[in-house]
């Protein structure tokens, strides 16, 4: 199962860049042996201002997905149960998992409908940098988690 974290907005080179980055290699190389992958980050800019041109940008990238959008108003989800999930798409047969995380103000609400799924990273706000280096550890700590690595510790 093919994963894909997809985002409004370039990042710009930072240190949550490379975290990215670094995650998502990692994910990728451990997930072969899994059926889990590749990992990748797809970064999308939409052509007007506001969430139904970035809404329309990220249509583009979703077909034939299963897709999760990040969202404030989603379900906060343990490390374990996260991994659970991802596997259990997997061994349904999904093809491809999304990961939607929208522009400075959140994704539009029509789009987070249509998903299957909303995943929260708790209460607080996040910058989005930050939200993708934290979505991209959990990838990789979920696919660690399927794979019995230790890097995971309850």
């Amino acid at each position: 199962m093919k994963i894909a974290i997809v985002a409004i907005g370039r990042l710009a080179r930072s240190p949550e860049t490379e975290l990215v980055k670094l995650y998502v290699e990692r994910a990728t190389a451990a997930g072969r042996a899994l059926g889990l992958g590749p990992v990748e980050v797809v970064e999308v800019e939409a052509r007007k201002p506001g969430k139904a041109a970035e809404a329309e940008a990220l249509r583009a990238h979703l077909a034939d997905s299963h897709v999760i959008a990040c969202d404030e108003r989603g379900a906060a989800r343990g490390s374990r149960a996260f991994a659970e999930e991802i596997g259990k798409l997997r061994d349904r047969g999904v093809r491809r998992l999304v990961f939607l995380i929208g522009g400075a103000d959140g994704l539009d609400p029509g789009l987070v409908a249509q998903a299957n799924g909303k995943l929260a990273f708790g209460p607080q706000t996040w910058p989005h940098a930050l939200a993708r280096a934290m979505l991209a550890e959990q990838v990789y700590r979920a696919v660690s988690i399927l794979g019995g690595s230790p890097y995971h510790r309850d």
